[in-house]
């Protein structure tokens, strides 16, 4: 906000504020107040046609100060008028109310940080789980890809035999059967 706008806001003089400002210069760091350069003070005339280029006739002689979150805060305290002082006054009370709001809600943000935490978890256990059914999903669709096993169900001979039967003549070294249920038919194919 400009130094004018406070003004106003506070029920002070401009030139007072900026008195009050200069007086207690260290209570304000660039990031909570900083003047306008000529350009930007000319910039801002110009748009709200308030003074001529050379400020002979009424506007600001001197570029504002604008002030930040903290700066507008900060202003509350070092100014004396009724208004800045019921303003600095609700600032105190709504920083000692958020204070009191957060170590009497303490528990609640422990909670929602685990919720969160577990959250994240389960995004990524979800998001490894995707990928792996994916990868199994292409496997499948794969066409090129030939089986090294299976499971047969009662009925099912031929497609048992002829994966047998492919299993067989892909063996360049040696062929090892573990298996409970070879049977002589088996050794006739080898």
């Amino acid at each position: 906000m400009l130094d004018s706008d406070l003004a106003r806001l506070y029920g002070v003089e401009t030139k007072r504020l900026k008195e009050q400002v200069k007086r207690n210069i260290n209570r304000f760091p660039s990031d909570f107040m900083f003047e306008l350069t000529k350009e930007e003070a000319l910039s801002l005339r110009s748009q709200f046609a308030t003074s001529n280029k050379d400020g002979v006739r009424g506007g600001n002689r001197y570029s504002p100060f604008a002030f930040t979150e903290n700066g507008v805060a900060m202003l509350s305290s070092v100014l004396k008028s009724d208004a800045a002082i019921e303003a600095n006054i609700r600032i105190m009370r709504a920083f000692t109310a958020m204070r009191s709001f957060m170590m009497s809600n303490a528990h609640v943000f422990q909670r929602l940080e685990a919720v969160e935490h577990h959250q994240l978890l389960m995004q990524k256990h979800l998001s490894d789980t995707d990928r792996k059914i994916d990868e199994v999903l292409t496997r499948l669709d794969d066409k090129d890809s030939e089986p090294i096993e299976g499971f047969f169900f009662e009925g099912q001979i031929f497609d048992a035999y002829s994966l047998i039967s492919d299993l067989i003549r892909k063996a360049t070294n040696r062929i090892v059967l573990i298996d409970n249920y070879v049977d002589d038919r088996i050794l006739k194919v080898l």
